[in-house]
């Protein structure tokens, strides 16, 4: 049974007591709104399918980026990229309860996101929105009357594809400039020309699992989970001879921002425009292509399991195909 009372702060508050069910209250700025939502409870309550939001209003955003930061993003494989994304929504966000977080909220979280950043780092942005939602429904079971937020919400483009290769000199200039920076940037560069190893796989690679007799390095934790065997190269196997070993087992025992770092100041050094360490991964994976090998090999050596993604880079040069054409 619904009960309405006006309380001292001029607002009305709704009890409703019904067996079989939690008590529920809530306030209300008007009485008809609190006649209203008595009703439709009551009336969700004879069905047998009314589900309390009390926790949704009561959990506020910040607390529910909180948790999945600590339980959910330590699973990932870029938990680092993750965490940071976290944080930014946590800030634009966090003040809002978990029930308020409505579609409108996230468009102007979006749309002021995209005067500031590019429409890729936006979309990334609204997909760790859509998950840590995702995740409050079903492991927190956080009811949300009109489901998850995020799909009435477009996502932006995911931006022009990426085709960036080595320009005539430029490898030259960036060895050159990775050779006088020193440390680990030299080795990791000449090694992602020749194996498209990821950042990340290559700074969690240990000399364990390097074979020099059978030329190989076994990747343990990829991106796409599964491990995967990387044929080395003579280029490929000469930079790996050359390197001394760490006390860790790890070939390189640094982190993988300390890589984008350096890779950037070296970049910088060489004089070298618009050009990221990722786009080594790419430019190995047009150079395999270019030797002849065919899609499948291909993904072998990179791990692509996507044929359409790795297509995207294979960006060969017209020319080199027009010499192929004869």
């Amino acid at each position: 049974m619904a009960s309405i009372v006006k309380t001292p702060d001029g607002t009305y508050r709704v009890k409703i007591r019904r067996k079989g069910y939690p008590a529920v209250s809530k306030n209300f700025e008007k009485k008809t709104h609190a006649q209203r939502w008595a009703t439709q409870v009551e009336a969700e309550m004879a069905k047998g399918i009314f589900v309390s939001t009390d926790e949704a209003e009561t959990t506020t955003m910040a607390e529910l980026f909180d948790l999945y930061a600590r339980e959910v993003v330590p699973t990932k494989k870029s938990h680092a990229d993750i965490k940071y994304r976290v944080k930014r929504l946590k800030n634009s966000l966090g003040h809002l309860t978990v029930a308020a977080l409505t579609s409108m909220a996230i468009k102007k979280f979006r749309d002021d996101r995209l005067l500031q950043v590019k429409d890729p780092t936006v979309r990334k942005e609204l997909g760790v929105l859509r998950s840590v939602i995702t995740y409050a429904q079903k492991e927190l079971e956080i009811h949300l009357p009109m489901g998850n937020p995020m799909r009435m919400v477009t996502m932006p483009s995911k931006g022009n594809e990426r085709d960036r290769r080595l320009l005539p000199g430029e490898e030259q200039r960036l060895l050159s400039a990775a050779d006088q920076y020193g440390g680990y940037i030299p080795h990791l560069i000449r090694l992602a020309l020749e194996t498209g190893m990821r950042r990340g796989e290559m700074v969690e690679l240990c000399w364990e699992n390097v074979d020099f007799t059978r030329r190989t390095a076994t990747l343990e934790n990829t991106k796409n989970g599964d491990r995967r065997i990387v044929p080395l190269s003579t280029a490929a196997h000469g930079v790996l001879r050359s390197m001394p070993r760490h006390i860790t087992g790890r070939v390189f025992p640094i982190r993988g921002d300390s890589v984008t770092q350096a890779f950037s100041r070296v970049r910088r050094n060489a004089k070298i425009q618009n050009l990221r360490f990722h786009d080594l991964r790419h430019e190995a994976t047009s150079r395999l292509f270019e030797l002849g090998l065919s899609i499948m090999e291909v993904s072998a050596i990179t791990g692509h399991k996507d044929l359409a993604m790795l297509k995207r880079y294979t960006h060969l040069r017209a020319e080199d195909l027009a010499k192929k054409l004869g």
